[in-house]
């Protein structure tokens, strides 16, 4: 009887421990899509919107401004719900296009606050899109957006503290 020792965690090493109990070859092909392998979204699910024909250039990939207002329309109700009022976008920190979305993906924005000041918020974007509505999830990009909480006026004003959080 022969033993196996186990290998690290992941897709690649369940591959690797198969490909021994079988005696079969690891294609590269699987090594390389094992190896890209992502882990899940980052942050709460906050927007699902289908990449339509009208949202593309000519060659059939969806404007990146397209993707960056879905973001921002994503970060601003995530951004909305935590200061509970009105915010407006202030600066995008920080936008990684990866991969690009095709027409009839359905593009989904992950959302997750990363820091509250006084009146401002940094938020965490992750676009990824399900291909061809029901396919394969893939993530296209990433970004940390700030966002101002404002008044009826349109001034800063004060962020509440999040139920659970202390004043100092």
């Amino acid at each position: 009887m022969q033993i196996l020792a186990l290998p690290a965690s992941g897709a690649l090493a369940y591959d690797e421990l198969c490909a021994k109990i079988t005696g079969w070859e690891l294609s590269e092909e699987r090594r390389r899509m094992t190896e890209d392998a992502q882990p899940g979204p980052r942050g709460e699910l906050t927007t699902r919107t289908l990449a339509m024909p009208a949202d593309a250039n000519p060659s059939g990939d969806i404007f990146g401004g397209w993707v960056l207002s879905q973001m921002d329309i994503a970060g601003g109700i995530a951004a909305g719900q935590r200061s509970q009022g009105r915010v407006a976008t202030v600066a995008i920190d920080a936008m990684s296009f990866i991969r690009p979305v095709y027409v009839g993906d359905i593009l989904c924005v992950y959302t997750d606050v990363e820091r509250v000041g006084r009146t401002s918020m940094t938020i965490h974007l992750e676009a990824w899109a399900l291909r061809k509505r029901i396919g394969e999830r893939v993530k296209v990009t990433d970004g940390r957006f700030t966002f101002v909480a404002i008044d009826d006026d349109g001034r800063p004003r004060e962020i509440p503290a999040a139920s659970g959080e202390l004043d100092d």
